[in-house]
């Protein structure tokens, strides 16, 4: 299962500040990762649907939802293998948004459906 695969490549959830209305928890890409050979040699950077396997994750442990639809992504700057940043969901308005963050940086950041 490609789900399984790349979630094990990464570090365990650390949860912070989680509450019903938002949700927090660090992201860091080892560089060990299977994802990360030819993406782009020389010069790696963790791919977008890696991160957004980090949202889904983030989804079904704050929710209990698989990740239904991807409604709005951009990803703004890129994120290496081995640095830390925080993955932070949030509801407002019935949708559900989510912001990776870097030392105050967006990285990526969109709305996401949730479903049981």
């Amino acid at each position: 299962m490609i789900e399984l695969a790349i979630l094990n490549g990464t570090l365990p959830v650390d949860q912070r500040n989680t509450s019903d209305a938002r949700y927090r928890t660090a992201l860091c890409v080892p560089p060990e990762h299977p994802c990360l050979p030819g993406h782009f040699p020389g010069h790696p950077l963790v791919p977008g649907v890696v991160l957004l396997e980090h949202v889904a994750r983030a989804l079904r442990d704050w929710r209990n939802l698989r990740l239904a639809r991807v409604l709005e992504v951009k990803f703004l700057a890129p994120l290496h293998p081995g640095e830390q940043a925080e993955l932070e969901l949030d509801e407002a308005g019935g949708r559900i948004r989510f912001a990776i963050q870097r030392e105050q940086r967006v990285l990526a950041r969109g709305v996401i459906e949730g479903a049981v």
